[in-house]
């Protein structure tokens, strides 16, 4: 070997020492943080299938908020202390959306959300809807809920002190979205123990434990008699008579301190952008003009002689659109299932191997909540992905809207792009088991829009339901921005959605509490939807007969859910690659 070559060899050695240090580095750091998160979540982690922490529930006292806090604050600390130009181009990614997760988490503690544990969809109210995402196999899961059980008072007296120093700091919610909170707590409050909500997991125990089924049971009896069902029936007398009437009049989080400032937070956190509330409020504006010109196409492909608002009534009304019963309903959604999967392949180069199921929302939550939700498998694959349907009051969910409505909660929404990511080993578990909401809402609206190339619209009916759901986004941008930033009542969003989208009156008034009450979530999926189509466009018109929608969807989803602009990336990155081949 010459002096040079044996000079270049050892350089290039030395090099990589660096470069291998640092990338060990950042991925103890990722296995650290991640351990932390799970620890200081441990309901999620119950929910992920991690069940070491299956005894207890997030600490909520003040001295534990801020202690996460300062953790958030150390670990940017030494995040930056590792040399990002040392890492391969994937673990930069990995650095920068770390870094990114830690900054934009520093910056939102400010505004002191956490004041505000829970809304009318969720909660301290609701926290018995965990066990339905656990498994009760062992004596040792069943005690586990137990002794979740016996901690719940002391879950419920930390939510109380945060919710008072909400009233006082004034991060509080609406009167008329929390008024619905009441009637949700009562139902905890049973005079017969295996009648509580949380006793599920008790009335099914496992053959194989027959010899402490009694034991359990009864202990399970007493706890829920002398633990859960008094911290419940405190909560409700605090609830109804302080929190309640300290509750805002009006609607909108520019009502809090730094309102205007906050919302704006709001907006960047969700959308991964930099757009203005005004400027997502034109935006939206825009979209509701270009979506209701379609619509009156195909109101008159159908031959309806009266006006759009006509239309809309006769969707809302005539029977032909509705099923009579919940359980007629529920069957309904099982076949939009069994028609869209077959189709997958058509569209999508890689499909995830975990399945998923079709359950009801459970019915204590239904009056108050949407029309369907996606429940992530767990992560150690012990419980598939689940679309949740509302069956509540059938004679209100058209069969109009369940083709996109499945498309978005399912496949290829919800399920495929979470599960698949879920299953990129190689990513850390921050990513695959986290996201960013304009990614994953974003691809749940433009999977509806991928309906049309399947060929699932053909009634025009259901076109009109895909309409309406890409309107009731669009509608979206406007009344969030709206009530939270230009200080819209509560009515003049209601009134606003119903002139522009034929949905009941029920969904609509939900759909409206939801965003007073979760501000600036509802931006992500429309903003989220434009990009992606945006880029799809700009592909296959670079790319002209090249382009392979299947090779652009595993682009879009290979690397889990990412910041809009990190996505563009990808997709630049893509075509480019893509022209170099053909050269």
């Amino acid at each position: 070997m010459t002096r040079q070559l044996l000079l270049l060899c050892l350089a290039l050695t030395t090099a990589t020492v660096p470069a291998a240090e640092a990338n060990k580095t950042l991925h103890d750091f990722f296995t650290a943080e991640w351990e932390d998160t799970m620890q200081r979540s441990p309901t999620w982690a119950s929910q992920l299938g991690d069940r070491r922490w299956n005894d207890g529930w997030e600490d909520l006292s003040p001295e534990a908020i801020e202690a996460e806090h300062r953790h958030h604050q150390d670990a940017l600390v030494r995040l930056r202390k590792i040399d990002r130009k040392q890492l391969p181009p994937r673990d930069q990614l990995n650095y920068d959306l770390f870094e990114h997760r830690l900054t934009q988490s520093i910056e939102g503690h400010a505004f002191r959300w956490h004041l505000v544990p829970l809304n009318q969809r969720g909660g301290l109210q609701t926290e018995d809807e965990l066990a339905d995402s656990l498994r009760f196999e062992t004596v040792k899961d069943f005690e586990d809920w137990l002794a979740r059980l016996r901690a719940l008072p002391r879950f419920a007296a930390q939510t109380t002190a945060l919710m008072r120093e909400g009233m006082r700091a004034r991060v509080i919610h609406t009167k008329v979205v929390m008024a619905r909170v009441p009637g949700q707590i009562e139902k905890q409050i049973v005079s017969d123990p295996e009648k509580s909500p949380f006793y599920k997991p008790f009335a099914n125990i496992p053959k194989a434990l027959a010899a402490d089924r009694d034991r359990l049971q009864a202990e399970a009896r007493t706890v829920i008699a002398q633990h859960v069902v008094p911290a419940y029936r405190a909560f409700h007398t605090f609830f109804a008579k302080e929190y309640l009437p300290a509750c805002f009049d009006q609607v909108g989080c520019w009502q809090m301190p730094d309102g205007e400032r906050r919302y704006a937070f709001e907006a960047r956190k969700f959308t991964t952008t930099a757009l203005t509330p005004r400027e997502i409020h034109e935006l939206g504006l825009k979209e509701v003009a270009r979506i209701r010109a379609e619509m009156l196409a195909i109101k008159d492909k159908v031959g309806f002689k009266g006006d759009l608002p006509a239309f809309f009534q006769f969707l809302r009304t005539d029977p032909q659109f509705y099923y009579k019963t919940p359980q007629e309903l529920l069957v309904g959604y099982h076949a939009m299932s069994r028609r869209i999967d077959p189709l997958m392949v058509k569209v999508f180069k890689t499909l995830p191997r975990m399945p998923y199921g079709i359950e009801a929302i459970p019915d204590k939550m239904a009056p108050d909540t949407t029309t369907a939700y996606y429940r992530q498998p767990a992560a150690d694959g012990s419980r598939a992905g689940t679309y949740f349907v509302n069956l509540y009051r059938p004679e209100t969910r058209p069969k109009w809207e369940m083709m996109a409505l499945s498309l978005h909660e399912a496949v290829p929404g919800h399920h495929l792009q979470i599960a698949l990511a879920q299953e990129q080993g190689e990513l850390p578990n921050f990513r695959r088991y986290g996201g960013y909401t304009a990614f994953i809402e974003g691809w749940g609206l433009y999977s509806e829009y991928l309906g049309e190339e399947l060929g699932l619209y053909a009634d025009p009916y259901d076109k009109f339901g895909q309409l309406t759901y890409e309107m009731w986004r669009a509608v979206r941008l406007v009344v969030d921005t709206g009530m939270h930033s230009l200080k819209w009542d509560r009515q003049r969003a209601i009134d606003f959605f119903k002139a522009n989208a034929p949905k009941q009156e029920n969904d609509i008034i939900n759909e409206i509490d939801r965003y007073i009450s979760w501000p600036g979530q509802a931006l992500a999926y429309k903003v989220g939807e434009l990009k992606l189509k945006e880029l799809r466009a700009r592909a296959a018109k670079e790319l002209g007969s090249k382009f392979d929608v299947r090779e652009f969807h595993d682009i879009v989803l290979r690397n889990g859910a990412v910041p809009l602009e990190i996505l563009e990336r990808f997709v630049s990155e893509w075509v480019q690659e893509q022209k170099r081949d053909r050269r």
